[in-house]
Protein backbone atom coordinates (compact mmCIF):
# COMPACT_ATOMS: atom_id res chain seq x y z
CA UNK A 1 0.00 0.00 0.00
CA UNK A 2 2.63 2.89 -1.43
CA UNK A 3 -0.25 5.44 -2.39
CA UNK A 4 -0.68 7.82 0.24
CA UNK A 5 -3.32 6.73 3.14
CA UNK A 6 -4.17 9.92 3.33
CA UNK A 7 -5.78 10.02 -0.40
CA UNK A 8 -7.61 6.99 0.48
CA UNK A 9 -9.26 8.53 3.47
CA UNK A 10 -9.56 11.85 2.03
CA UNK A 11 -11.94 10.00 -0.78
CA UNK A 12 -13.47 8.51 1.85
CA UNK A 13 -14.52 11.55 3.99
CA UNK A 14 -15.50 13.74 1.02
CA UNK A 15 -17.85 11.27 -0.09
CA UNK A 16 -19.30 11.00 3.14
CA UNK A 17 -19.97 14.25 3.54
CA UNK A 18 -21.22 15.33 0.47
CA UNK A 19 -23.56 12.68 0.52
CA UNK A 20 -24.73 12.92 4.21
CA UNK A 21 -24.85 16.87 3.51
CA UNK A 22 -26.41 16.74 0.26
CA UNK A 23 -29.57 14.20 1.18
CA UNK A 24 -32.14 16.81 2.89
CA UNK A 25 -32.17 18.70 -0.42
CA UNK A 26 -32.44 15.42 -2.52
CA UNK A 27 -35.17 14.74 0.09
CA UNK A 28 -37.25 18.23 -0.32
CA UNK A 29 -36.92 18.24 -3.98
CA UNK A 30 -38.37 14.16 -3.90
CA UNK A 31 -41.36 15.56 -1.93
CA UNK A 32 -41.67 18.23 -4.06
CA UNK A 33 -42.11 16.11 -7.04
CA UNK A 34 -43.80 13.31 -4.95
CA UNK A 35 -41.38 11.11 -5.60
CA UNK A 36 -41.75 8.74 -2.51
CA UNK A 37 -42.93 5.27 -2.00
CA UNK A 38 -46.62 5.09 -0.39
CA UNK A 39 -47.46 2.85 1.89
CA UNK A 40 -48.99 -0.46 0.48
CA UNK A 41 -49.00 -3.73 -0.09
CA UNK A 42 -45.78 -5.76 1.68
CA UNK A 43 -44.92 -1.59 3.58
CA UNK A 44 -44.20 -1.38 7.06
CA UNK A 45 -44.16 2.69 6.63
CA UNK A 46 -47.40 4.85 7.22
CA UNK A 47 -46.43 8.07 5.70
CA UNK A 48 -44.95 8.36 2.58
CA UNK A 49 -40.94 8.22 2.23
CA UNK A 50 -38.67 10.05 -0.59
CA UNK A 51 -36.95 8.00 -2.82
CA UNK A 52 -33.93 10.29 -2.43
CA UNK A 53 -31.46 7.56 -1.33
CA UNK A 54 -29.73 7.00 -5.13
CA UNK A 55 -29.98 10.58 -5.92
CA UNK A 56 -27.86 11.24 -3.15
CA UNK A 57 -25.18 8.40 -3.31
CA UNK A 58 -24.84 9.43 -6.87
CA UNK A 59 -24.12 13.17 -6.07
CA UNK A 60 -21.68 12.03 -3.50
CA UNK A 61 -19.79 9.89 -5.55
CA UNK A 62 -19.73 12.55 -8.42
CA UNK A 63 -19.02 15.71 -7.07
CA UNK A 64 -15.83 14.60 -5.14
CA UNK A 65 -14.43 13.07 -7.94
CA UNK A 66 -15.24 15.75 -9.91
CA UNK A 67 -13.27 18.27 -7.55
CA UNK A 68 -10.42 15.52 -7.84
CA UNK A 69 -9.81 15.40 -11.37
CA UNK A 70 -10.04 19.63 -11.65
CA UNK A 71 -7.51 19.57 -8.75
CA UNK A 72 -5.26 17.40 -10.39
CA UNK A 73 -5.24 18.69 -14.42
CA UNK A 74 -5.14 21.96 -13.04
CA UNK A 75 -1.89 20.85 -10.63
CA UNK A 76 -3.57 22.66 -7.35
CA UNK A 77 -1.80 19.64 -5.91
CA UNK A 78 1.38 18.26 -6.95
CA UNK A 79 3.61 15.28 -6.11
CA UNK A 80 5.24 12.00 -7.17
CA UNK A 81 2.02 10.09 -6.37
CA UNK A 82 -0.51 12.71 -8.03
CA UNK A 83 2.15 12.08 -11.21
CA UNK A 84 1.13 8.51 -10.81
CA UNK A 85 -2.53 9.64 -10.66
CA UNK A 86 -2.82 11.51 -13.33
CA UNK A 87 -1.21 8.99 -15.47
CA UNK A 88 -3.60 6.31 -14.60
CA UNK A 89 -6.53 8.87 -15.16
CA UNK A 90 -5.56 9.53 -18.88
CA UNK A 91 -4.87 5.85 -19.15
CA UNK A 92 -8.83 5.13 -18.09
CA UNK A 93 -9.92 8.01 -18.88
CA UNK A 94 -12.49 6.21 -21.53
CA UNK A 95 -13.53 3.51 -18.95
CA UNK A 96 -13.89 6.59 -16.10
CA UNK A 97 -16.55 8.08 -18.77
CA UNK A 98 -18.45 5.12 -18.99
CA UNK A 99 -17.92 4.61 -15.43
CA UNK A 100 -20.09 7.93 -14.44
CA UNK A 101 -22.01 7.91 -17.49
CA UNK A 102 -23.34 4.09 -16.58
CA UNK A 103 -23.92 5.41 -13.03
CA UNK A 104 -25.86 9.07 -14.20
CA UNK A 105 -27.96 6.30 -16.55
CA UNK A 106 -28.50 3.26 -13.92
CA UNK A 107 -29.20 5.94 -11.52
CA UNK A 108 -31.98 7.64 -14.06
CA UNK A 109 -33.43 4.18 -15.36
CA UNK A 110 -34.11 3.64 -11.32
CA UNK A 111 -36.12 7.23 -10.83
CA UNK A 112 -38.28 6.84 -14.13
CA UNK A 113 -38.89 3.09 -12.57
CA UNK A 114 -39.58 4.61 -9.46
CA UNK A 115 -41.56 7.33 -10.50
CA UNK A 116 -43.34 5.29 -13.30
CA UNK A 117 -43.47 1.85 -12.51
CA UNK A 118 -41.69 0.67 -15.50
CA UNK A 119 -42.58 -2.78 -17.50
CA UNK A 120 -39.90 -5.21 -16.54
CA UNK A 121 -38.58 -5.62 -20.07
CA UNK A 122 -38.10 -1.58 -20.33
CA UNK A 123 -36.81 -1.92 -17.20
CA UNK A 124 -34.52 -4.53 -18.47
CA UNK A 125 -33.50 -2.85 -21.86
CA UNK A 126 -32.15 0.06 -20.14
CA UNK A 127 -30.09 -2.58 -17.64
CA UNK A 128 -28.93 -4.18 -21.07
CA UNK A 129 -28.18 -0.98 -22.86
CA UNK A 130 -25.80 0.40 -19.64
CA UNK A 131 -24.16 -3.29 -19.78
CA UNK A 132 -22.92 -2.97 -23.42
CA UNK A 133 -21.70 0.41 -22.71
CA UNK A 134 -19.64 -0.43 -19.98
CA UNK A 135 -18.12 -3.16 -21.78
CA UNK A 136 -17.68 -1.49 -24.99
CA UNK A 137 -15.81 0.97 -22.81
CA UNK A 138 -13.34 -2.20 -22.28
CA UNK A 139 -14.50 -2.80 -18.38
CA UNK A 140 -14.34 -6.19 -19.21
CA UNK A 141 -14.34 -9.50 -17.78
CA UNK A 142 -11.82 -12.27 -19.13
CA UNK A 143 -11.76 -14.94 -16.99
CA UNK A 144 -8.34 -15.99 -19.43
CA UNK A 145 -10.36 -17.15 -22.49
CA UNK A 146 -9.17 -15.29 -25.07
CA UNK A 147 -12.03 -14.52 -27.27
CA UNK A 148 -13.90 -11.05 -27.57
CA UNK A 149 -17.71 -12.34 -27.70
CA UNK A 150 -17.30 -14.44 -24.47
CA UNK A 151 -15.46 -11.75 -22.49
CA UNK A 152 -19.03 -9.16 -23.48
CA UNK A 153 -20.87 -12.03 -22.82
CA UNK A 154 -19.95 -12.87 -19.38
CA UNK A 155 -19.03 -9.18 -18.52
CA UNK A 156 -23.13 -7.73 -19.63
CA UNK A 157 -24.25 -10.65 -17.59
CA UNK A 158 -22.15 -10.14 -14.94
CA UNK A 159 -23.90 -6.60 -14.76
CA UNK A 160 -27.64 -7.60 -14.75
CA UNK A 161 -26.94 -9.64 -12.40
CA UNK A 162 -25.34 -8.03 -9.41
CA UNK A 163 -27.61 -4.73 -10.51
CA UNK A 164 -30.62 -7.06 -10.06
CA UNK A 165 -29.23 -8.80 -6.92
CA UNK A 166 -28.92 -5.54 -4.83
CA UNK A 167 -31.87 -4.10 -5.90
CA UNK A 168 -33.56 -7.51 -5.11
CA UNK A 169 -31.95 -6.69 -1.99
CA UNK A 170 -33.69 -3.63 -0.61
CA UNK A 171 -36.31 -4.93 1.20
CA UNK A 172 -35.07 -4.03 4.93
CA UNK A 173 -34.09 0.13 6.01
CA UNK A 174 -29.80 -0.47 5.50
CA UNK A 175 -29.58 -3.83 4.09
CA UNK A 176 -28.72 -3.04 0.22
CA UNK A 177 -26.90 -0.01 1.21
CA UNK A 178 -24.85 -1.72 4.08
CA UNK A 179 -23.61 -4.43 2.09
CA UNK A 180 -23.21 -2.27 -0.75
CA UNK A 181 -20.68 -0.30 1.59
CA UNK A 182 -19.17 -3.36 2.90
CA UNK A 183 -18.26 -4.68 -0.30
CA UNK A 184 -16.99 -1.66 -1.80
CA UNK A 185 -14.95 -1.26 1.71
CA UNK A 186 -13.54 -5.05 0.42
CA UNK A 187 -12.69 -4.30 -3.03
CA UNK A 188 -11.42 -1.01 -1.63
CA UNK A 189 -9.05 -2.70 0.71
CA UNK A 190 -7.92 -5.43 -2.21
CA UNK A 191 -6.87 -2.94 -4.44
CA UNK A 192 -5.18 -0.80 -1.99
CA UNK A 193 -2.91 -3.73 -1.09
CA UNK A 194 -1.83 -4.50 -4.57
CA UNK A 195 -1.09 -0.97 -5.50
CA UNK A 196 -4.12 -0.45 -7.67
CA UNK A 197 -4.70 3.10 -6.44
CA UNK A 198 -7.11 4.42 -8.56
CA UNK A 199 -9.32 1.53 -8.36
CA UNK A 200 -9.00 1.92 -4.88
CA UNK A 201 -10.16 5.44 -4.66
CA UNK A 202 -13.24 4.64 -6.97
CA UNK A 203 -14.24 2.01 -4.27
CA UNK A 204 -13.29 3.74 -0.97
CA UNK A 205 -15.40 7.09 -2.70
CA UNK A 206 -18.52 4.62 -3.14
CA UNK A 207 -18.08 3.23 0.63
CA UNK A 208 -18.00 6.54 1.86
CA UNK A 209 -20.97 7.58 -0.21
CA UNK A 210 -22.81 4.73 1.30
CA UNK A 211 -22.25 5.66 4.63
CA UNK A 212 -23.06 8.50 4.52
CA UNK A 213 -26.50 7.51 3.51
CA UNK A 214 -27.00 5.48 6.19
CA UNK A 215 -27.33 8.07 9.12
CA UNK A 216 -31.19 8.74 6.89
CA UNK A 217 -31.82 5.37 6.53
CA UNK A 218 -30.61 2.84 9.22
CA UNK A 219 -32.24 1.75 11.67
CA UNK A 220 -35.37 4.21 11.05
CA UNK A 221 -35.72 5.66 7.57
CA UNK A 222 -36.34 9.26 6.73
CA UNK A 223 -35.22 8.94 2.90
CA UNK A 224 -35.19 5.15 0.89
CA UNK A 225 -32.76 4.18 -1.71
CA UNK A 226 -35.57 3.74 -4.06
CA UNK A 227 -35.09 1.53 -7.16
CA UNK A 228 -32.92 4.65 -8.07
CA UNK A 229 -30.30 3.66 -5.67
CA UNK A 230 -30.86 -0.23 -5.85
CA UNK A 231 -29.67 0.12 -9.04
CA UNK A 232 -27.11 2.65 -8.26
CA UNK A 233 -25.20 0.08 -5.61
CA UNK A 234 -26.01 -3.29 -7.67
CA UNK A 235 -24.09 -0.95 -10.52
CA UNK A 236 -21.34 0.03 -8.50
CA UNK A 237 -20.24 -2.91 -7.00
CA UNK A 238 -20.51 -4.67 -10.25
CA UNK A 239 -17.91 -2.42 -11.95
CA UNK A 240 -16.00 -2.73 -8.76
CA UNK A 241 -15.64 -6.22 -8.98
CA UNK A 242 -14.21 -6.22 -12.81
CA UNK A 243 -12.05 -2.87 -12.29
CA UNK A 244 -9.04 -4.58 -10.17
CA UNK A 245 -6.69 -6.74 -11.60
CA UNK A 246 -7.05 -9.65 -9.62
CA UNK A 247 -4.42 -11.70 -11.34
CA UNK A 248 -1.17 -10.70 -12.40
CA UNK A 249 2.12 -12.27 -13.45
CA UNK A 250 4.04 -10.25 -10.48
CA UNK A 251 1.20 -11.76 -8.33
CA UNK A 252 -0.10 -15.28 -9.94
CA UNK A 253 -3.22 -16.25 -8.42
CA UNK A 254 -5.72 -17.71 -11.05
CA UNK A 255 -8.06 -18.50 -7.88
CA UNK A 256 -8.00 -14.92 -6.83
CA UNK A 257 -10.88 -14.20 -9.96
CA UNK A 258 -13.52 -15.63 -7.58
CA UNK A 259 -12.40 -12.80 -5.20
CA UNK A 260 -15.73 -10.92 -6.07
CA UNK A 261 -17.79 -13.79 -5.67
CA UNK A 262 -17.01 -13.66 -1.56
CA UNK A 263 -17.14 -10.28 -1.50
CA UNK A 264 -20.64 -10.49 -2.96
CA UNK A 265 -21.76 -13.61 -1.77
CA UNK A 266 -24.68 -12.48 0.25
CA UNK A 267 -26.93 -10.65 -2.30
CA UNK A 268 -25.54 -13.29 -4.79
CA UNK A 269 -26.88 -16.15 -2.66
CA UNK A 270 -30.32 -13.81 -1.81
CA UNK A 271 -30.96 -13.44 -5.16
CA UNK A 272 -30.02 -17.51 -6.30
CA UNK A 273 -32.07 -18.88 -3.76
CA UNK A 274 -35.24 -16.14 -4.58
CA UNK A 275 -35.19 -17.31 -8.35
CA UNK A 276 -35.26 -20.36 -7.47
CA UNK A 277 -37.77 -20.57 -4.92
CA UNK A 278 -40.51 -18.48 -7.83
CA UNK A 279 -39.27 -20.96 -10.29
CA UNK A 280 -40.08 -23.72 -8.01
CA UNK A 281 -43.55 -22.21 -7.15
CA UNK A 282 -44.37 -20.93 -10.55
CA UNK A 283 -44.11 -17.47 -10.11
CA UNK A 284 -42.52 -14.85 -12.43
CA UNK A 285 -38.68 -14.65 -10.96
CA UNK A 286 -39.26 -10.81 -11.22
CA UNK A 287 -42.88 -10.24 -8.85
CA UNK A 288 -41.29 -9.70 -5.26
CA UNK A 289 -42.19 -11.38 -2.11
CA UNK A 290 -41.07 -12.19 1.09
CA UNK A 291 -38.31 -15.41 1.03
CA UNK A 292 -35.39 -13.18 1.27
CA UNK A 293 -33.30 -14.33 3.87
CA UNK A 294 -34.23 -11.01 5.60
CA UNK A 295 -37.79 -11.89 5.97
CA UNK A 296 -37.00 -15.47 6.85
CA UNK A 297 -34.31 -14.51 9.50
CA UNK A 298 -37.45 -11.96 11.14
CA UNK A 299 -39.73 -15.01 10.92
CA UNK A 300 -37.67 -16.92 12.69
CA UNK A 301 -37.75 -14.42 15.72
CA UNK A 302 -35.43 -11.80 14.93
CA UNK A 303 -36.02 -7.85 15.02
CA UNK A 304 -35.53 -6.47 11.43
CA UNK A 305 -32.80 -4.23 12.64
CA UNK A 306 -30.93 -7.46 14.13
CA UNK A 307 -31.80 -9.43 10.98
CA UNK A 308 -30.40 -6.57 8.93
CA UNK A 309 -27.03 -6.40 11.38
CA UNK A 310 -26.62 -10.53 10.75
CA UNK A 311 -26.40 -9.96 7.46
CA UNK A 312 -23.98 -7.13 7.66
CA UNK A 313 -21.93 -9.45 9.79
CA UNK A 314 -21.77 -12.50 7.33
CA UNK A 315 -20.93 -10.21 4.56
CA UNK A 316 -18.18 -8.95 6.31
CA UNK A 317 -17.09 -12.23 7.50
CA UNK A 318 -17.62 -13.84 3.91
CA UNK A 319 -16.03 -10.95 2.21
CA UNK A 320 -13.06 -11.44 4.54
CA UNK A 321 -12.01 -14.18 3.21
CA UNK A 322 -10.55 -13.03 0.12
CA UNK A 323 -7.74 -11.73 2.20
CA UNK A 324 -6.57 -15.12 3.48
Amino acid sequence: MTFPFAAYLAALASAFVTTLATLPLWRKWCLRISLVDDPGHRKIHDAPIPLAGGLAVLTGLLVPLAAAVVLLRFNFVHSVDTEALLYGLNKRKLQLAAIAFGAIGVTILGVLDDKHELRPFHKFTGQLLIAVLVAAAGVRITLFVPSLLFSYGVTILWLLTVINAFNFMDNMNGLCAGLGAIGAGWFAVIAAMDGQYLVALIAFLTCGALVGFLPHNFPNARVFLGDSGSHLVGYLLAVLAILPHFYSRLNPRPWAVFFPLLVLAVPLGDLAWVVWLRWRLGQPFYVGDTNHLSHRLVRAGLSRRTAVLLIWLAAVVIGGLALL
